[in-house]
């Protein structure tokens, strides 16, 4: 790559509307300017419906501009976007692999597709296949492939022809923190070892950490830029850390303080602590009745710190913290609301549960965690209903499961990952259809569809298709609380939204527990394990870890470590003890 220019991508004034429902112009990137340098590592970070996904389409040359100038490696992608696509690699979000066909099939394809020489594919194979650690699965399908290892494979397709510029749309959305970390190492490999540019978006404050350069975009517009360090030092002087007392829920700490908009800018709970900021016109000493003696200690400022300042200064009332719904008539029961016993599922000769068992309290939030692959969501779909044990006891609201499933789906809500619900109809449509599905009717569904509306700030005539991620999210959370379930199961519910709309997520959710309903939730997010009462951790469809934050992190042999850390440590003793117990049987 001799001759490569400074800068690699070239924006001025850019900018892109697209069409709104009501006749309008949405404005998905108002006026951009920036230079993103060559062969750095640079990522885009910003809320939903910030124009992350709309300028990388408009770099690899699928989007047309309606105003300003973009060059891409020299070439006036307006006038040359053909040329432009030649020498990039893209890989969106949903990145189409070919699931019947095996992971070689896949490459072979897509070096076909790239018009690579067959004299130069072995060696670019060999390569990829080794930095991507699927050298051992070349003739596994595609579809039979965990979710890291099909990014991984996705990956390796974008690169066959080694790009003069690597594009990424959020490249570890829904994988693990094992397979994020893997993926992670490959990106500045590339980087270092072809000299290759590669742009980012991401969700991950985390992953812009590792990125030399840095744009923070909001609403179409650039609110920031620069390194991770210069970036971090925005917020040095505001960033505290303190740990709540044994009677005190990390979480419930965390809420007394986020609500307090006053003087407290954000705040989260992290490794059995919460982290907070301060705004900027504010003192620790303000904090007294919040804080209820406890005291807390100056800590460096960090990037996810600056970025939640820049979107908290622009967007005061966007994270809408949405109130508690009804609580449910039976939340006054005692004893556990679900329970697990010896809980086995099987697919064939594959067992995908191995003699699970775990209760779960009235008001407790529960994690359900695992890589990809680990059986979790076998174990969720099993805990909805949705799908019959092989074997064991499962018990929810008080009814078997084997004999009275239709009843228990009555008194159970759920949000999946991914949206289903139906994208043709507003946002009202949506609610009344599902609140008729739930038994609602008359004036108790036209009043539980307008406090939904109100509770959740959406609005009723919005198409529910054209909606941002966050907002989706909220309107899938609306609906499985219609009939105020006595339990809410969450299925990767943050997956793809930034930390600002996660932020309000966590409130809401904190403010349902307080009510008394039952939270079941699965998330690749470990910062959201620290809400929970106690979490579980699956690999391979066997329990490794079964309490609270506080004890999965000392059997991760770390007090005081984040549970990003903790749940990458548990899983691979699991693994490492798995393996040992193979040898041993085999020898």
């Amino acid at each position: 790559m001799s001759g490569a220019p400074q800068a690699t991508v070239v924006a001025r004034d850019l900018r892109k509307h697209f069409a709104a429902p009501d006749g309008s112009h949405l404005d998905a990137l108002a006026g951009i300017s920036l230079s993103v340098r060559a062969g750095q590592l640079t990522a885009l970070v910003g809320p939903d419906g910030a124009g992350k996904t709309t300028f990388l389409r408009m770099v690899a040359g699928l989007l047309p501009a309606d105003g300003g100038s973009l060059q891409v490696l020299g070439l006036d992608v307006a006038a040359q976007p053909q040329q432009v696509q030649d020498r990039i690699g893209y890989m969106p979000q949903r990145f189409g692999l070919y699931e019947d066909l095996s992971v070689q099939e896949n490459l072979d394809l897509y070096a076909d597709l790239h018009g690579v020489a067959p004299a130069r594919r072995q060696q670019r194979f060999e390569r990829l296949l080794r930095m991507t650690d699927l050298g051992a699965f070349k003739q596994r399908p595609a579809g039979k492939l965990s979710g890291g290892m099909k990014q991984k494979l996705g990956l390796a397709c974008t690169l066959v022809r080694s790009p003069d510029l690597l594009l990424l749309d959020e490249p570890s959305v829904g994988v693990d923190p094992l397979s994020r970390r893997e993926l992670w190492k490959i990106i500045p490999q590339l980087v270092q070892e072809e000299q290759l540019s590669v742009l980012v978006s991401t969700a991950y404050m985390d992953e812009a950490e590792h990125c030399e350069q840095i744009f923070v975009l909001h609403q179409g517009q650039l609110l920031a830029e620069g390194d991770p360090a210069g970036l971090a030092a925005k917020a040095q002087g505001l960033t505290w850390s303190v740990r709540p007392s044994d009677d005190l829920q990390p979480r419930d700490l965390q809420a007394s303080l986020i609500d307090d908009g006053k003087h407290v800018l954000d705040a989260v709970p992290r490794a059995g602590g919460v982290r907070f900021i301060l705004q900027p016109s504010a003192n620790i000493a303000q904090l007294s009745a919040q804080l209820q003696g406890l005291q807390p200690s100056q800590r460096p400022a960090e990037l996810e710190d600056a970025f939640m300042m820049l979107l908290r200064a622009r967007e005061q009332a966007s994270a809408a913290v949405v109130s508690p719904a009804p609580q449910p008539a039976s939340a006054g029961k005692e004893g556990p609301v679900i329970v697990v016993r010896d809980l086995v599922r099987r697919f064939g000769d594959f067992t995908a549960v191995a003699s699970t068992s775990f209760q779960v309290e009235r008001g407790e939030i529960f994690g359900l965690l695992g890589p990809n692959g680990a059986g979790k969501t076998t174990t969720f779909r099993m805990l909805c209903g949705l799908l019959p044990a092989s074997s064991g006891h499962l018990e929810v609201a008080g009814l078997n499961l084997r004999t009275a499933r239709a009843q228990a789906r009555g008194r159970i809500g759920y949000v999946s990952q991914k949206f289903a619900l139906y994208g043709n109809l507003t946002v009202r449509e949506n609610l009344e259809f599902f609140g008729g599905a739930y038994g609602l009717a008359g004036a108790t569904l036209r009043q539980r569809v307008a406090d939904a509306l109100q509770r959740f700030a959406l609005q009723g005539a919005a198409r529910s298709a054209e909606l941002p991620a966050g907002y989706k999210q909220r309107l899938a959370m609306a609906v499985g609380l219609l009939h105020a379930p006595e339990i809410l199961f969450l299925d990767e519910p943050t997956s793809g939204i930034d930390p600002l709309a996660r932020r309000a997520f966590w409130r809401t959710i904190t403010g349902l527990a307080q009510q008394g309903v039952t939270i079941i939730i699965t998330t690749h997010f470990m910062e959201e394990a620290e809400y929970c009462d106690r979490i579980a951790i699956q690999d391979a469809g066997q329990l490794l870890a079964l309490g609270t934050p506080d004890q999965v992190r000392a059997q991760a042999g770390g007090d005081g470590i984040d549970m990003n850390a903790a749940f990458i440590a548990i899983v691979e003793q699991g693994r490492a003890q798995r393996a040992a117990g193979h040898d041993k049987a085999v020898a």
